[in-house]
């Protein structure tokens, strides 16, 4: 999964619309959804705000996995 489908499934599985996410953490409902086109990467302070919006760390709003294996 990558970045713009992990944003459409954490506002679908939280049941906000964009219009209501927006205005929760202060965007542009056109720069938000270039975010989940993938037509634009946010801002830091973005990603901490939707982050913490969703309750979870920004490691997994981003799809990374860590702490990954060792390579050998």
């Amino acid at each position: 999964m990558d970045f713009q489908e992990k944003l459409v499934q954490l506002r679908s599985i939280k049941g906000v619309l964009q219009k209501d996410l927006v205005k929760e953490l202060g965007l542009n409902l056109h720069t938000y959804q270039r975010f989940e086109y993938g037509q634009q990467e946010p801002r830091m302070s973005t990603l901490i705000a939707l982050a913490d919006f969703y309750g979870i760390s920004l490691d997994e709003l981003v799809c990374r996995d860590w702490p990954r294996e060792p390579e050998a």
